[in-house]
């Protein structure tokens, strides 16, 4: 007897993630990194308005300006297990609702310890942001393809970072310090409302899209037998000598990216002579050239993944290309006279440092088992902003015992070729899968 052929069913073919969607996704968190970084920003642009309003020394205005970086330094590594726990819809929500909380209420403080405890407030906070993006790009996106959604969300902090000068200054100076504050804060809970409206997590169908047939039905046989057992321990990820590599390679990529974040302006006016004026506009050129930097380091990790090349060597081309051409920029910087030519090398520097920014999250992503991305994410970030929490304080310290920034350079591009070594030389493999 013939057999009819019969078409399957519309809910058994799988269906690919709407474009639209996966994509929208990415862009309210590429709104989020901006807003988290103007979060950052909005004390560094009213410094001066606020030491004189609190009656502050320098020493006290620096400590209030590092506020932030050791909580956040510390918070991330909590954070990504949490992040790992209950998933990026919850954990982004409650992130960007407590430290736009935290901008508001820093606008009616009155006293410096208030507005110090503010600030370690919105580092804790803003901790679990970057992990959730993470999180999201490893739910969403192919291997293949992660990298440049990673790149996008994290070229918000260098837009941020080259809008916040003319941007926050225009609404310090129509609505007072304070006012700016509010104002960044309420765009903070906007996003916030607009994230728990559209962010879902991808359908089995759609992950059958996004992982491959053959993953999705291996992780469905084994489904029941993951529930069943055990979480990996988040500390077991510290017994691997790939997590401690990624802490030590970061550690040295951001040691210089955060000197240029709170020294550049310094620099520019102290030893290349430019006015206050002068240097608001010429301090963003280096920051312009990291969006491309973020974006083309994306862009290439997937490139070499697309042309059959490893996924992990894939990721660290533009990690250790990016350290080594930075560390070639910023060391000569002591040795050059031409105004010019020293801001062209700043730029460069600052470009190349942000090649590994986003692919940096992404190779977390490729190195750690599925159910610790996140916390790998976190703690390499934490090694990461380590370095950032010294960046300022070591500069400071150099700038008082030599009274040039010559040094600083030099030590910037050690660290960012020890970067390179750690990620190039030794971190190889990824982390197995913890057997219960």
């Amino acid at each position: 007897m013939a057999t009819l052929k019969t078409s399957p069913s519309p809910a058994s073919v799988p269906q690919a993630p709407k474009v639209g969607l996966r994509w929208g996704i990415i862009l309210l968190l590429l709104l989020g990194a901006v807003v988290n970084y103007l979060d950052r920003s909005n004390l560094s642009i009213a410094n001066t308005t606020i030491a004189a309003e609190f009656g502050l020394s320098s020493t006290q205005m620096g400590l209030l300006l590092s506020a932030f970086l050791w909580p956040y330094a510390l918070a991330n590594l909590p954070a990504g297990w949490l992040v790992d726990k209950f998933g990026p819809r919850k954990m982004f929500a409650w992130a960007s609702g407590l430290w736009s909380l935290a901008t508001i209420l820093s606008a009616f403080m009155n006293s410096y310890s208030l507005l110090y405890a503010m600030r370690m407030l919105l580092g804790v906070s803003e901790s679990p942001f970057f992990t959730s993006g993470l999180k999201v790009t490893e739910r969403w996106f192919a291997k293949n393809e992660r990298g440049l959604p990673t790149s996008i969300i994290n070229t918000g902090s260098q837009i941020a970072n080259a809008i916040a000068p003319p941007l926050l200054t225009v609404l310090m100076l129509t609505m007072t310090w304070r006012g700016m504050f509010i104002f960044v804060g309420v765009i903070g809970l906007i996003i916030m409302l607009i994230w728990l409206k559209v962010y879902r997590d991808p359908t089995f169908a759609e992950k059958q899209m996004i992982k491959g047939t053959d993953a999705v039905a291996e992780q469905t046989l084994n489904a029941k037998a993951a529930a069943d057992a055990p979480k990996a321990n988040w500390g077991s990820l510290f017994k691997h000598k790939s997590t401690w590599f990624m802490i030590i390679g970061n550690f040295g990529i951001m040691f210089t990216i955060w000197v240029y974040l709170t020294w550049l302006p310094s620099y520019l006016e102290k030893e290349q002579g430019f006015t206050l004026k002068e240097t608001g506009w010429i301090a963003s050129i280096p920051f312009v050239a990291g969006i491309i930097g973020v974006l083309l380091g994306g862009f290439i990790s997937d490139f070499f993944i697309r042309k059959g090349v490893n996924v992990v060597t894939s990721r660290k081309v533009p990690i250790v290309g990016g350290a080594i051409l930075a560390a070639a920029s910023v060391a000569p910087i002591p040795f050059i006279d031409s105004t010019v030519v020293s801001i062209v090398l700043l730029s460069v520097g600052y470009f190349a440092s942000q090649l590994p920014s986003g692919v940096i999250w992404t190779l977390a992503a490729d190195i750690a088992p599925g159910e610790q991305v996140a916390s790998l994410g976190a703690i390499q970030n934490f090694g990461g902003f380590l370095g950032a929490a010294l960046a300022p304080i070591v500069t400071g310290y150099i700038l008082d015992t030599t009274g040039s920034f010559n040094n600083v350079f030099l030590l910037g591009a050690g660290l960012l070729l020890m970067g390179a070594v750690s990620y190039g030389v030794f971190l190889k493999k990824p982390i197995p899968k913890a057997i219960h």
